[in-house]
């Protein structure tokens, strides 16, 4: 089954069935929200909205563990992760979709691992690749047949939010190799390869990051933000029946 964790312009999925709904308990307290089980396209899914119900958990308030532990639980072996992020480098560009290739993670203060010192061994993960690269094709190709472009060597850095950042912290970014910058991926990405679960992030470019333009970042995001999360709906139709024939 596959599951599918929205973001900031993802936070539910319109035009689709809901054929149930979970509220599941872990080790690790609670998810962000409910899960649902999706009817769409030609075969299902699990969507699991990161900030909660109504966009209201900041990215260092998610609780990442239990929200990865409760798709495992679920039957959950790939996970899609969309993200709204902002663009560093001269492309992508606002309204362009990147398939993430890797990442650079600056946040601080989050629950990075599930060994904690009280449930199961310690693990140190081999994290280079950080996305599943068999998983990240078969995402790439959906994108293809249904006629979407994809960025496939971005480098996102991850930051701690909830503002955005300064000009001179992303050109700190940007000489330290990210093309994109986002809140969310870490440590969700890191949870994942220790569940064993398949992760891809598919970043939305919505914005120009401080200091690359002129004029307001939450202008663009509003201007950007829609055509892209109408690109992702077609690429997560294409996907949803793809992976449920695989």
């Amino acid at each position: 089954m596959l599951g599918v964790i929205g973001g900031t312009g993802l936070n539910q999925v319109e035009g689709v069935e809901i054929i149930e709904t979970r509220s599941l308990s872990t080790p690790w307290g609670q998810p962000s929200a409910p899960a649902l089980r999706l009817r769409w396209a030609q075969g299902e899914c699990w969507f699991l909205p990161r900030h909660g119900e109504g966009h209201t958990l900041a990215p260092h308030r998610i609780n990442y563990r239990a929200n990865i532990h409760a798709l495992r639980l679920l039957g959950v072996r790939r996970v899609l992760a969309v993200a709204a992020v902002g663009g560093i480098a001269s492309s992508p560009v606002p309204g362009d979709l990147a398939l993430v290739e890797d990442l650079i993670d600056y946040t601080w203060g989050r629950a990075h691992s599930f060994a904690d010192g009280l449930a199961g061994p310690l693990q140190h993960i081999e994290f280079a690749p950080p996305f599943d690269p068999a998983w990240r094709a078969q995402v790439a190709d959906c994108a293809t047949r249904c006629g979407v472009p994809l960025v496939t060597d971005a480098v996102l850095g991850v930051t701690q939010g909830p503002r955005l950042e300064t000009a001179a912290e992303i050109r700190r970014l940007a000489k330290d190799g990210c093309t994109l910058v986002g809140m969310t991926t870490m440590p969700e990405a890191a949870l994942a390869k220790e569940a064993g679960l398949s992760y891809a992030t598919l970043a939305v470019v919505v914005n120009p990051a401080a200091g690359t333009t002129d004029g307001s970042i939450h202008a663009a995001i509003e201007a950007s933000l829609g055509a892209g999360m109408a690109q992702v709906h077609r690429v997560l139709e294409a996907l949803v029946g793809a992976t449920d024939q695989a």
